[in-house]
């Protein structure tokens, strides 16, 4: 998810969640997802095929909405001669406004941040929405490593997709029965073995991890006491080391071991978002109450601001509903921007320059237009949500929009 801009994400986001409220009166919600390799040809085939089985539906009004959905689809269709480069996403079908009759077909078509590998077509009360959202989650990149004296296994976590990078096996002897100086020979025997385990398991997690410039963090588990000895040594290279989070328990070994790791870090992880919002925040806080501090907010000052390029880091509620208007005059082309919170603020407007009345644009969300700018002068863009107490702060005290800035104008 690294090449895929904040706005890209917040506008997939933001669909989502209108599509998760649409409903049909009976399963004639249509979604098709197409892969980048799909044959367009193909993807019609199947089309004319739906068509036709679902003249079998018994209701005649779900068996009319679904043909229309599916001849839209094809329609759409022809205007590619092959999938685009991520794919394609469709969702279309009959939504009803109010009650019986007020029906209307809606069509949404993009190409999604990331390229899946499944085609599906899928016809419901609702549309379906779980591969776009495991596409738009979270992509982080962490290290995971699960060891005991016998074997160790080497993984990183990219989202919810474990990469097994490695498994070793030590040949490190178990109990032994010899008494004495046998004994004592046998246990440094065992000692030495385990080190020189350790000493590969730590060389080959280097070299894995060294490799990924975006790892955030490294999380180590196993069912004894063999990982705390491994973190307490000297066996993994510095960098590498800077990075862990925690161990944890596990029961098994292995892709096993792997996973009950992934799971049992879960909530760490989540933790670990929640207090990166809550600094970023709080970095803005200390900025704005320090007498020569870089920070600013407020839709007015922000903008100015960005519109300077002083902007570092630009903080954003994702509960943000205003819109900004554009209003342009037909005769001396004159143009004025205005922000609102709702529709019903919308009002006509003469210019101010030759008196004529003003075109009233249709409006783009204020994140998508703060987020344009910001992309511009090369500013970082935050998405904070109001899960935390700073989250809300931010929403409530400040108007959603502040910003780090890089000096002051």
């Amino acid at each position: 998810m690294s090449e895929v801009s904040s706005k890209e994400l917040y506008e997939v986001k933001r669909t989502l969640k209108e599509l998760a409220n649409k409903k049909g009166r009976g399963t004639e919600l249509v979604t098709v997802y197409i892969p980048p390799d799909r044959q367009i040809s193909d993807v019609v085939k199947h089309m004319r095929e739906e068509l036709s089985q679902s003249a079998n539906i018994k209701s005649k009004q779900t068996k009319k909405n679904v043909q229309s959905a599916i001849e839209v689809i094809m329609q759409r269709m022809k205007l590619f001669p092959k999938a685009p480069e991520k794919g394609l996403v469709l969702f279309v079908g009959m939504i009803p406004k109010g009650g019986p009759g007020t029906e209307k077909m809606e069509t949404y078509m993009f190409e999604p941040p990331e390229p899946f590998q499944t085609y599906i077509y899928h016809c419901d009360s609702t549309f379906f929405l779980k591969p776009l959202q495991e596409i738009i989650e979270d992509k982080d990149v962490y290290g995971l490593a699960v060891i005991d004296r016998k074997e160790a296994t080497i993984a990183i976590l990219r989202g919810k997709r474990i990469d097994i990078i490695k498994n070793l096996t030590s040949g490190v002897p178990g109990k032994h029965k010899a008494g004495g100086q046998s004994q004592r020979r046998f246990d440094r025997l065992i000692d030495l073995a385990a080190h020189e385990f350790l000493k590969r398991i730590g060389n080959h997690m280097n070299e894995a991890f060294l490799d990924v410039p975006e790892l955030k963090g490294v999380i180590i588990g196993g069912p004894g006491h063999t990982k705390e000895e491994f973190v307490e040594g000297d066996y993994l290279h510095h960098e590498i080391k800077n990075k862990l989070i925690t161990t944890v328990d596990t029961s098994y070994t292995g892709e096993f071991g792997i996973r009950e790791v992934m799971e049992k870090s879960m909530d760490v992880l989540t933790e670990i978002d929640v207090v990166r919002e809550k600094k970023l925040v709080q970095k803005f806080l200390v900025e704005l109450i320090n007498e020569h501090g870089l920070a600013s907010y407020g839709e007015a000052e922000v903008r100015r601001n960005l519109e300077l390029g002083a902007v570092e880091t630009l903080l954003l509620s994702e509960d943000l509903k205003s819109k900004r208007i554009n209003y342009e005059c037909q005769s001396c082309g004159k143009t004025v921007q205005k922000t609102i919170k709702n529709e019903n603020e919308v009002k006509e407007k003469t210019c101010p320059d030759c008196n004529e009345k003003m075109k009233i644009d249709e409006g783009v969300d204020i994140i998508d237009d703060l987020v344009d700018l910001a992309q511009e002068i090369g500013s970082d863009v935050e998405l904070i949500s109001t899960e935390t107490e700073e989250g809300t702060q931010l929403l409530k005290a400040f108007g959603g929009i502040g910003a780090i800035l890089r000096y002051r104008p």
